[in-house]
């Protein structure tokens, strides 16, 4: 399991593929522990924000596709990323506004 903490919000628990989706999401290395100091925050934010466009542009673009075709739209079956995030992206809003950095530790 990997934990996410902040001073600033409630700690966000992943297991492990799904913290390596988030690490990999914030342009992180897949590391035991790591931290996301302050200043590295606005660009957190930003990263899981477009990773979170580029996963639902990519999932209405095979919805499009089947519909093209004739064919019954996909649905997803698992977690979205925005889905996944979400806690993460919340933590990081407020570790943001009280000025707290983000650790994690797997």
């Amino acid at each position: 399991m990997y934990r996410f903490k902040s001073k600033a919000a409630a700690d966000v628990i992943y297991l492990p593929d799904a913290a390596q989706q988030v690490l990999a999401a914030l342009g992180r290395e897949v590391t035991p522990q790591g931290i996301i100091p302050v200043a590295d925050l606005p660009a957190a934010l930003q990263a899981l924000a477009a990773a979170v466009e580029a996963d639902e542009a990519a999932f209405a673009a095979l919805v499009a596709e089947a519909q093209s075709q004739g064919e019954a739209p996909p649905r997803r079956q698992e977690i979205t990323l925005k889905q996944r995030v979400w806690p993460l992206l919340d933590m990081l809003r407020l570790s943001q506004a009280q000025r707290a950095d983000v650790i994690w530790q797997g």
